[in-house]
């Protein structure tokens, strides 16, 4: 990147103090920002950071006031910072260009307009890849899967059979999608029946997984995830949806619209998720529960029952969180609590 102040101003509609015509050429932190380098103030606790950053220029709220540097004045600075941030992320993109001599890709593949496969990428038949859509090298598309448009797909990833994805989808190293779900049924052998009395013998019949899995419009999955299949039906990510890395949703559970799903967080079987659901980090949920819209889990909480809309939970089992804290403070008073519990005790038994 290399723009003018200007330039820069009009971009992210902010009103420049200072010298127009200075060269940006790369953004960086208050802290750590050189010559050439934009960077941002979006909290007034941090003005003395300003004074000394050597940045040739900030963006800062439009209440700020400060004579020594380059500024541009804005509503929201980190909104405009990150406008920055896409525009020079795009820059120093160097995605796959073209179908690469060494991809695998069945006669009978659709492939859109300007569809990018990278080297060793192999493509099962009756696939169809929207326009736009990119996809790194060594990815593996099972049969009958419908990608959608301007979607990015890094290096690694698995996408099993009749799998749906939306349009301009990321998904990062690594993510394996329509896995089968974890599904078996214990049963005693049959001469154990015929013996009577509790089974010695329990095996584990494997579920055929036989469903899909659907993924909206605009979601974005983190590294080294896992989304399952649906035993029967659909598992169902709903668009605007953004998933972390190293998170486990499993078979036929459906997650709504804008959720946001942190690292670590596992999602059990069959669980029903509304839009605007936010999971903090480790997270887990059992199966076959319904969390209404709105709700916030915090980072390892374990919820084990359904939620309604609009609650915040945190702990094990899931508790209301205001509820939640009280019951930690009380967990710290519990050996002072003991202690008196045993003074009174030993006056009683005196008497």
């Amino acid at each position: 990147m290399e723009l003018t102040l200007k330039e820069i101003a009009k971009i992210v509609e902010g009103k420049i103090e200072g010298n127009e015509n200075i060269i940006i050429k790369s953004a960086a932190g208050l802290s750590d920002a050189g010559e050439n380098d934009i960077s941002f103030l979006s909290d007034q606790r941090y003005l003395g950071e300003l004074n000394k950053t050597k940045a040739s220029a900030v963006i800062v709220p439009e209440e700020v006031t400060i004579t020594n540097k380059n500024l541009i004045k804005v509503k929201n600075p980190y909104f405009a910072f990150v406008k920055i941030l896409k525009l020079i992320n795009e820059e120093e993109k160097n995605h796959p260009q073209g179908i690469h001599s060494t991809a695998i890709i069945d006669k009978n593949v659709t492939l859109g307009k300007d569809v990018s496969i990278g080297a060793y990428t192999l493509i099962e038949e009756k696939t169809e890849i929207g326009e736009g859509t990119i996809i790194y090298s060594h990815c593996y598309i099972g049969r009958q899967t419908k990608i959608g448009k301007n979607c990015l797909i890094y290096s690694r990833v698995f996408i099993r059979e009749k799998s749906i994805i939306g349009n301009r989808v990321i998904i990062h190293p690594g993510v394996v999608i329509g896995s089968d779900g974890f599904g078996f049924l214990p049963h005693a052998s049959p001469a154990d029946h015929r013996r009577g009395g509790h089974p010695q013998t329990l095996t584990h019949e494997k579920i055929p997984q036989i469903g899909i899995i659907e993924i909206g419009d605009d979601v974005e999955i983190g590294a080294n995830s896992a989304l399952d299949r649906a035993t029967v039906g659909k598992t169902k990510i709903g668009s605007g949806t953004k998933i972390d890395n190293l998170v486990h949703i499993a078979h036929s559970v459906e997650i709504g619209k804008n959720c946001l799903i942190a690292a670590q967080v596992a999602i059990a079987g069959s669980t029903k998720i509304g839009n605007n659901v936010v999971f903090g980090g480790q997270a887990g949920v059992t199966d076959h529960v319904s969390i209404g819209e709105g709700v916030r889990v915090a980072g390892q909480a374990g919820v084990i029952g359904n939620l309604p809309a609009g609650v915040t939970v945190s702990g094990f089992p899931a508790r209301e969180h205001r509820k939640m804290l009280k019951i930690y403070a009380l967990i710290d008073k519990l050996p002072e609590i003991y202690r008196l519990y045993k003074r009174l005790k030993h006056r009683a038994l005196k008497k």
